[in-house]
């Protein structure tokens, strides 16, 4: 027998204060004498159902057969039963007089009249709806089945309650005589069968066990669909808005014999009416671990568009809640979670965050890799909702281990999902996981995997921070993209270097983005070429607004830094230095003078240098410049030769040292090549200008390659030695380093000089020494050696 907790208190209420439940608003309609009300638990706030019935004394019949219901809840456990949390019986004072009153907690529903009204269902639906929730209760022993009785759950689902008039009877006692159900007078008249309220309880003894029960079904069936509750027994001969195909079967309910009454459990089962797409939906979810993997495969593929067909609330409140926790526990295939999300996706941003949300940040620890697959490929549909905590916490991690996967699909959408997941990572996380992986899939085997990551690192790099970046992205792009054998790889290069324009400084444009662009100018690829040249069109711009707005004011004439003129010869030896760069080789370009506008950022860039130890980096970039005339000349210098911009190597490396030897300088690169002046030098150039003695007058072209024309009287064969007028006289003791003290004399018709190897006595090296090559033969003509073997085959 049912113990009650029984607390005597005084004071009005105080029964109430002791239950920890907060009772709020009553619904309008309940069974018999009870009252149902909200609640909410007053440990963690979750909302409850609280019935109530009060008693003038102890021993009210409505309050004994309201223990009996309680007994009957609190030991019967079943998803059709409403689930019993709480009860306590509580005397109260009020006034004069003592009352008594019982509660019951029991799990969040509503009564199943006002539900109906809420969800407000028309045609096909309503009658799915209906099919399906009296299928629910149609097996139950209850012995009043009405429409109050019924209750309806968060999830949609109808369950039975007020099992007050439940007994129990001995079938084998052929002695007893008593009446079956000891409560039966609280059963309202008009839901008493014929048998029933004759009190004939011989006819009820040899009736079938389901036949009170099915009578109150049949009561229940004409309630739902007339709308309005029954009156009087003799309504339910009104079958107007009973559906045609459960009509049968509602009269066999009502039958006025009880032997003959429709066993209800037959009805689900045998009847038309009850075979829909809603009520099998839901049947194969719920038995779902029975089913092989064919038929979740075919269920949950067919699913989504099944879903639009189904009442869109009975989806989102009673499917959604089902396929989240098969997917949960693994009972789901992957095509479930496309239709999982996309019933989410009908949901509001607070009830998707309360309710979808949970669930997918669990199946990214899943180790299925369907599973992993379906939530990659979906993830623009929830991305956007997940807190930066939690994807810093628990969902990158899990993520991050498909960088490394043997499946390239897999890695590829592990890749992509970066765009809408890394904005919501930390610093700490970005620049310790993220670009390492990132650094190896620049080099994975999949060319579309190199390519995307090139466009995930442009994408990014605004949440970078400023250390990072500059770390980062010039290599990534440069040294990596610029030369991928892949030619969209090399084009994303080159869209991602124009995306992050705005994070380079104007001397990384200079040394280390346009030289690396200007050679895919000739890049086998055409789509490649045309974002080459739009890149160096960009990038030059950009250069270009820094010249302006540092060399604002600085007159038409260029001055060095003492306020002395330029000569025009100098001027045009510059031009053409960096024209050839870009001239490809052609002979009839070569010997043109840049245009005065395009060298006075030079000129004036190095007006400002105090030294000729940048000559290394002056030298390597004319090398280069060299070698784009003559690929013959690639080894003048100790570096490797830079190979084609579509290999994968690192062919630019050595260039990028030579023009980023000093990364804290300023300098250009191009400090060395001041042009000389007649005049007393300024103490600021006193330096170079000593290892100079007179001007440079106009170049001429000779054979393919420009070189000026020298006045000097040094010693030395130069009628036929092209480079004779740049290479440095002869020392007087042993060989001199490349950067020579810049107080040695120097030919001062030479402008080169300051840039050029000194010659190599009887035992020296020569410039290439460190490749292993013997000793060249002494003299002045070094340099006009090498041009001179131009179309030879042996390189340097």
């Amino acid at each position: 027998m049912f113990k009650f907790l029984k607390d005597v208190v005084s004071g009005s209420g105080a029964g109430v204060k002791d239950l920890p439940y907060n009772i709020g608003e009553p619904y309008s309609s309940a069974w018999g004498s009870w009252t149902q009300s909200r609640g909410t638990s007053k440990d963690d706030g979750s909302m409850v159902s609280i019935f109530s019935i009060t008693g003038s004394n102890a021993n009210d019949g409505h309050l004994a057969a309201a223990r009996n219901g309680v007994k009957r809840l609190r030991t019967v456990r079943h998803p059709n039963i409403l689930s019993f949390l709480h009860s306590t019986e509580t005397e109260i004072f009020d006034g004069s007089s003592t009352k008594v009153v019982i509660y019951i907690v029991t799990e969040p529903v509503m009564p199943l009249a006002e539900k109906i009204k809420e969800l407000g269902l028309q045609g096909v639906q309503r009658n799915e709806y209906y099919a399906w929730g009296l299928s629910r209760i149609a097996k139950a022993v209850h012995g009043n089945v009405c429409l109050e009785s019924v209750v309806v759950t968060p999830t949609l689902d109808w369950k039975l309650h007020a099992f007050d008039a439940l007994s129990e009877f001995d079938g084998n006692n052929e002695v007893s005589t008593g009446p079956m159900l000891q409560y039966e007078w609280i059963v309202g008249s008009q839901y008493k069968p014929m048998e029933l309220a004759k009190s004939d309880w011989a006819t009820i003894r040899k009736s079938p066990p389901w036949a009170i029960d099915s009578w109150g079904l049949g009561c229940l069936i004409y309630e739902i669909f007339m709308g309005l509750k029954l009156s009087k027994t003799e309504e339910l001969r009104n079958t107007a808005s009973i559906p045609k195909s459960l009509l049968p079967d509602y009269q066999r309910l009502l039958s006025s014999m009880p032997s003959r009454r429709l066993n209800s459990s037959k009805l689900v089962e045998n009847c038309e009416y009850f075979q829909n797409k809603l009520v099998d939906t839901i049947h194969f979810m719920e038995i779902l671990n029975l089913k092989d993997s064919v038929e979740k495969d075919t269920f949950f593929r067919k699913l989504p568009t099944l879903a639009e067909q189904l009442p869109r609330e009975i989806v989102l409140k009673k499917l959604l809640p089902l396929l989240a926790s098969a997917l949960e526990f693994g009972s789901a295939a992957a095509p479930a979670l496309t239709a999982y999300l996309k019933m989410g996706a009908w949901l509001s941003s607070e009830e998707f965050n309360k309710k979808v949300l949970p669930t997918i940040v669990k199946l990214f620890a899943s180790n299925d890799r369907a599973i992993r697959v379906g939530l990659l490929q979906h993830i623009d549909q929830y991305g956007e909702s997940l807190s930066a905590q939690v994807v810093d916490e628990q969902v990158y991690p899990h993520v991050a281990t498909g960088f490394s996967d043997t499946s390239a699909f897999l890695r590829e959408l592990t890749l992509k999902s970066m765009l809408v997941l890394a904005p919501k990572l930390s610093q700490r996380t970005l620049s310790g996981s993220l670009l390492k992986y990132l650094s190896k899939l620049q080099v994975d085997e999949e060319p579309a995997i190199r390519t995307n990551t090139t466009i995930l690192l442009g994408n990014i790099a605004s949440h970078l921070n400023e250390g990072t970046r500059k770390r980062v992205l010039i290599n990534a792009f440069t040294v990596r993209a610029l030369r991928d054998t892949f030619p969209s790889a090399r084009g994303a290069g080159i869209m991602a270097l124009c995306a992050t324009s705005s994070y380079y400084d104007a001397q990384e444009i200079a040394a280390r983005i346009l030289p690396n662009v200007v050679v895919l100018t000739i890049d086998p690829d055409s789509d490649v070429r045309s974002k080459a040249f739009q890149a160096v069109e960009q990038f030059l711009q950009i250069v270009k607004q820094y010249h302006e707005k540092t060399y604002v004011g600085d007159g038409t004439e260029t001055t060095t830094a003492s306020g002395n003129t330029l000569l025009p010869g100098n001027a045009s030896i510059l031009g053409w230095a960096m024209s050839s760069l870009t001239m490809k080789g052609k002979p009839s370009e070569q010997a043109a003078h840049a245009p005065p506008k395009s060298t006075s950022p030079l000129v004036s860039a190095v007006s400002n240098a105090s030294s000729v130890v940048p000559d290394i980096q002056s030298t390597t970039l004319i090398s280069r410049a060299s070698s784009g005339v003559d690929s013959t000349y690639h080894d003048m210098d100790d570096q490797p030769a830079p190979v084609s911009p579509t290999s994968s190597t690192d062919g630019w490396g050595e260039l990028e040292n030579g023009i980023h030897e000093d990364p804290g300088s300023e300098k250009d690169g191009w400090d060395d090549m001041l042009p000389l002046e007649d005049e007393k030098p300024s103490p600021a150039l006193a330096n170079i200008q000593a290892a100079q003695k007179r001007p440079v007058i106009q170049t001429k072209s000779q054979v393919s390659i420009p070189r000026p024309k020298s006045t000097s009287n040094v010693g030395k064969d130069e009628d036929d030695d092209l480079w004779g007028s740049i290479a440095a006289p002869p020392p007087k003791v042993g060989a001199k380093p490349l950067n020579a003290n810049p107080s040695a004399t120097i030919d001062n018709d030479d402008p080169w000089a300051a840039i050029t190897a000194p010659p190599p006595t009887t035992r020296a090296k020569p410039l290439s020494a460190g490749r292993g090559r013997g000793s060249k033969p002494s003299g002045l003509k070094l340099g006009a050696q090498r041009i001179n073997r131009a179309s030879s085959t042996q390189k340097f």
